[in-house]
């Protein structure tokens, strides 16, 4: 790929652990970050019947089929891991090992214990580890979170989130133990939630298999891991959220996110991460007012551009692992509560990021081709 180097730091080299559903999102990311002279691909780790399409399509230098090969690699900095949610824990954890910063995929682990291990590792090793779901980093997410802080629509006490759509069909481990509604969609709303109104306090849930067996590539699978999902969350002093989530959903309509304040309500309009703007209702005013999308091609991977540039300016990430752990200890309570019907504690915590005024915003009007970014004129 051809750069336009810009007067930086170095550029980060890349390997790419997993070649399964999400790749090409990631790939396209670095081909931006590439293109402004930040990051490039240098090594990719994958099953051989991936090695062709790595070679031909992707155009990356080198494959491996050997995941300890690709972390010996000396013009390796940082992992990026996409393979499947088991796996996710021990490939950060040795990636960290090997002197990379690292990139994970949600879950950051399936379990609390292989969590509290990788964030052990990571400060061991002074190694950066972001981990997905990336909605904080959100120009969305941000203007609603300095909304909320700054009381424009009083103490938030009620919220509802939703998440959720037919499930996949091209590979079954979503539905084996360690996959699930929780780990693959729930964990979007907890991480925005959260993210806005700091940590859980307890946890109920409902979760079940309502469609006990699915078509995966024209092969019947059954479903050992919960595909619908109903969650109670407490944040503490009678503020409450109810999240709904599950391989159940056909479609939907209406906001992703609400936020139910003493003072007025706030909707954020589609996905936590595919967000299309914002809904405001102020007592104060006595009207709805809509705020349109600021920057409508924001992508999920942007997690991997932030992990670049805390790298290169070192800075600490916004996505810190401490919020991912907690939002896992959420979700294995909330399991645990689907199974016994009882609420359970929560115990970890962590510091909600906070953000600064963006400073000069263009008004929506001024916005002539927002595919092209801020304009002013043609």
């Amino acid at each position: 790929m051809a750069r336009e180097m810009t007067p930086q730091a170095s550029i980060l080299r890349l390997g790419i652990a997993g070649c399964g559903n999400v790749v090409g999102a990631y790939l396209s990311e670095v081909e931006k970050l590439n293109r402004s002279g930040q990051a490039e691909i240098v090594a990719i780790h994958g099953a051989e019947k991936h090695r062709q399409r790595a070679r031909e399509e992707w155009r990356i230098p080198a494959f491996h089929t050997d995941y300890s090969a690709m972390l010996a690699r000396p013009d390796v900095d940082a992992v990026v891991i996409l393979t499947p949610m088991p796996q996710h824990a021990a490939m950060a954890t040795a990636a960290l090992r090997a002197g990379k910063h690292v990139l994970v995929e949600k879950p950051l682990a399936t379990t609390l214990e292989d969590a509290r291990s990788l964030l052990a590792v990571a400060r061991e090793t002074d190694r950066r580890l972001v981990c997905a779901p990336f909605t904080i980093l959100s120009p969305t997410f941000q203007t609603i979170a300095r909304r909320l802080r700054s009381g424009d629509i009083g103490k938030v006490v009620s919220a509802r989130g939703r998440y959720g759509w037919a499930g996949p069909d091209w590979t079954d481990w979503f539905y084996k133990p360690g996959g699930g509604a929780l780990f693959d969609l729930g964990v979007y709303i907890l991480t925005t939630l959260t993210g806005w109104l700091g940590p859980v306090r307890r946890v109920m849930a409902m979760t079940g298999v309502a469609i006990p067996n699915r078509m995966i590539q024209g092969r019947a699978v059954k479903v050992e891991a919960d595909d619908n999902v109903q969650v109670l969350l407490d944040f503490g002093e009678s503020r409450f959220a109810s999240l709904t989530a599950g391989f159940t959903l056909q479609q939907y309509r209406g906001p992703g996110i609400e936020l139910f304040g003493t003072e007025g309500t706030i909707n954020l309009l589609g996905d936590d991460w595919d967000p299309d703007g914002y809904e405001l209702w102020q007592n104060s005013a006595g009207c709805w007012q809509y705020f349109k999308e600021t920057q409508p091609d924001w992508r999920w991977t942007d997690g991997l551009r932030h992990l670049v540039q805390c790298v290169q300016q070192k800075t600490k990430p916004l996505v810190t692992p401490e919020h991912a752990l907690h939002v896992l200890e959420v979700m294995l309570k909330a399991q645990t509560s689907g199974q016994d019907g009882r609420a359970q504690a929560v115990e970890s915590a962590f510091e909600p990021p906070v953000f600064e005024d963006p400073g000069q915003m263009h008004a929506a009007h001024r916005v002539h081709d927002r595919t092209r970014g801020i304009e002013s004129g043609s």
